[in-house]
């Protein structure tokens, strides 16, 4: 391949490290911690972030060994290729791209949505209403104008985002001691009653939020060729990214926790901020909380523009859709067109308002766990058809991680089926979800008939 048409190695230890632990700490932890507890009570919260944890490390682990083995572009793409072939890669690739994408639309949506907690009644212009959600122009902008910096940021150059995730990841975490340290202080126990709440109904409330939550260790893997370090460390970072992740939630769970009591969470739209300003006692450190979750949306964003984008490089690289996607460009040797596409997705989400966030979330959450199933039986796989394959990580003797990996990312899947707890709603989100796949079969459809019909061209002509 032409020198200036690869991927390069720029990417350091902390650019892998941020990339994945800022794209676990996204919004989420500022705007649905006040739920956790509502659901589940502060202990069920708590016990819900660990059954979940766990299942992110077990297909962590999957994934840090296969990472560590192939740090090939497009991470699960490559994994299920060599493990089960050229169709289910498809399907694990596609699957896992709906996810990405999801949470890249998902933060520019949540971006207006931030400030309207920090300048009320903004909006102006009203354009529409969809789902009882009136959408206004100054509103749509604001997320539209977001994703087009961040798109911009990425189509210039991988290390110039890494750079960027850096400073912001270090700004959330920051916020996040800073939210720990006063429920320390301050914090009364006697507001972490009830313990819990709906018993094993009200943990598993908040167990399906997690795949949502989580995504984003897998970044490691996508951007693994443009890593310069040891293969061995690929995987050491990804599990450590993970724990770091896991603590990270538990340590916010009990923090609001100890910070508001039952009726306070009941009342409160943003629990996490209400609970900064409750143990500083200043409305000031609210907002301070409020900015670092702003850092969080952003670094969550980035990094999904650039997982997403390196998958569908891959796929277009195995003539799997269309070549289109597989440009890079020859300055800044990113590939620009996938980068675009997922850029103007994002730019496009704000214009169906607020409702839509939920939607994306169980939408792409689908996809997510679907991916997970497939690298985790492709992991099984590897073990016993490559047993001599060079595995610099190594994630146990046998293959133990992998079995437990498929037993619960199959039950998360199950959740989204209808009448589960999790269950896609009619007809948005299905509507996104058979969307994304008739799209899927298209590509697929339309790429092994081109890729047939040159096969016999050449055939004809070796004749």
């Amino acid at each position: 391949m032409n020198e200036e048409k690869k991927l390069k190695k720029v990417l350091s230890n902390f650019d892998l490290l941020f990339l994945a632990l800022g794209a676990m700490l996204g919004w989420g932890w500022v705007v649905l911690s006040g739920s956790w507890i509502t659901s589940a009570g502060s202990f069920g919260a708590v016990v819900a972030f660990i059954i979940g944890g766990m299942l992110v490390i077990f297909v962590g682990l999957n994934y840090a060994e296969l990472a560590s083995a192939m740090p090939k572009v497009g991470g699960e793409h490559a994994y299920v290729h060599r493990a089960l072939g050229n169709n289910m890669s498809f399907v694990a690739s596609w699957a896992i791209t709906l996810g990405y994408i999801s949470v890249a639309t998902f933060e520019a949506v949540a971006l207006p949505t931030v400030i309207n907690f920090l300048m009320p009644d903004y909006e102006a212009g009203y354009l529409w209403t969809v789902a009882g959600f009136d959408v206004h122009l100054n509103w749509v902008l604001i997320g539209s104008v977001g994703a087009l910096i961040i798109t911009v940021i990425n189509y210039i150059g991988v290390k110039q985002a890494a750079a960027m995730q850096t400073f912001l990841t270090l700004m959330i975490v920051g916020v996040g001691l800073l939210l720990i340290f006063g429920a320390g202080l301050n914090g009364d126990p006697s507001n972490l009653s009830p313990f819990f709440i709906e018993g094993s109904g009200g943990i598993m409330a908040v167990l399906v939020m997690v795949p949502f939550l989580f995504v984003g260790f897998d970044v490691i893997p996508q951007v693994a060729e443009e890593a310069n370090l040891p293969k061995k460390q690929i995987g050491k970072l990804l599990i450590f990214s993970v724990l770091a992740a896991v603590i990270f939630y538990l340590a916010i769970a009990l923090g609001v926790g100890l910070g508001l009591n039952q009726s306070q969470l009941a009342s409160t739209e943003l629990a996490t901020a209400d609970a900064m300003a409750s143990l500083f006692g200043s409305q000031f450190f609210a907002q301070l909380l409020i900015v670092g979750g702003v850092a969080g949306i952003i670094t969550s964003w980035n990094s999904f523009i650039i997982g997403g984008s390196r998958v569908l490089y891959a796929m277009a690289e195995s003539r799997m859709i269309p070549a289109w996607f597989g440009k890079i460009h020859p300055k800044y040797h990113t590939p620009s067109n996938s980068i675009l596409f997922i850029g103007i997705l994002s730019m496009l989400a704000p214009l169906l308002g607020e409702s839509a966030l939920i939607w994306i979330v169980d939408a792409g959450g689908l996809g997510i766990v679907a991916a997970y199933f497939l690298v985790a039986l492709s992991f099984i796989v590897l073990r016993k058809k490559e047993p001599d394959m060079e595995r610099p990580f190594r994630a146990a003797k046998s293959p133990i991680f992998g079995y437990l990996a498929i037993i619960l990312s199959f039950g998360f899947i199950l959740l989204y089926m209808p009448s589960m707890p999790a269950a896609l709603l009619w007809p948005y989100e299905w509507i996104m979800v058979a969307g994304w796949t008739l799209l899927g079969v298209f590509f697929f459809i339309n790429m092994r008939r081109g890729v047939y019909e040159e096969k016999s061209a050449d055939k004809k002509e070796a004749l």
